[in-house]
């Protein structure tokens, strides 16, 4: 881990903390579907955000649309024809779609995906590009869906990768919970990026002239 990274050079991606995707109202229990574990998560990944932010980095938000027929890629809708796969949300007021005990600062920025990839959305791309980062900090969730979705496609986008595995979640499902540990145990590190956990981050960030004052 002894290679530097300029701060200034990276953005943090942070992946569907939404109440879709944490608040106990929007568990589904009689399908095994809770989120205790990545509850347990945020309080972490807020905080290291915070240390992001003094330290100088740039904060991207992520969030899905309203997981809806009309708002959905198409072949999502098709995949949705099939019942096992079926998956719309019931809920109108929004409530699923906002923050989850987080919310962007007014210099962070917020990207709408309608799909698992987070680069399905062209704006983000074109703002990694005018921005000039090549190094994208992958933290959220589920790490076995959207975030896993998005590493493949940043990766194919041509950016360098850094996983940051104790602020990546999915839920309390003992199978989705191996799985995302073989990702992040094998095929992240051997096929997308460093995989490591948050301490390991802040060591490895150059910081501009200006934080290195603070």
């Amino acid at each position: 881990m002894a290679q530097k990274i300029k701060i200034g050079k990276t953005a943090l991606i942070v992946i569907d903390i939404v109440n879709s995707c944490c608040h106990k109202r929007c568990e589904i229990k009689r399908y095994g579907i809770t989120f205790n574990k990545i509850r347990q998560m945020v309080p972490r990944l807020r905080r290291f955000i915070e240390e992001y932010r003094v330290a100088g980095g740039e904060v991207v938000f992520i969030r899905c649309a309203p997981w809806r027929k009309e708002y959905l890629a198409k072949n999502l809708v098709e995949l949705y024809k099939d019942p096992r796969c079926r998956y719309y949300t019931k809920d109108r007021t929004g409530f699923s779609e906002e923050f989850y005990e987080m919310r962007p600062g007014p210099r962070d920025h917020v990207f709408t995906k309608n799909t698992y990839d987070a680069f399905t959305n062209p704006r983000l791309a074109n703002f990694l590009k005018q921005k000039k980062k090549s190094h994208l900090l992958i933290t959220g969730i589920f790490g076995d869906g959207c975030v896993n979705a998005t590493i493949n496609g940043g990766f194919s986008a041509g950016y360098n990768l850094v996983m940051i595995k104790d602020l990546i979640e999915t839920t309390d499902s003992k199978g989705r919970q191996r799985h995302q540990n073989r990702l992040k145990e094998q095929m992240w590190p051997t096929m997308y990026g460093k995989t490591i956990v948050s301490r390991q981050l802040l060591g490895m960030l150059i910081l501009s002239a200006q934080h290195r004052k603070l």
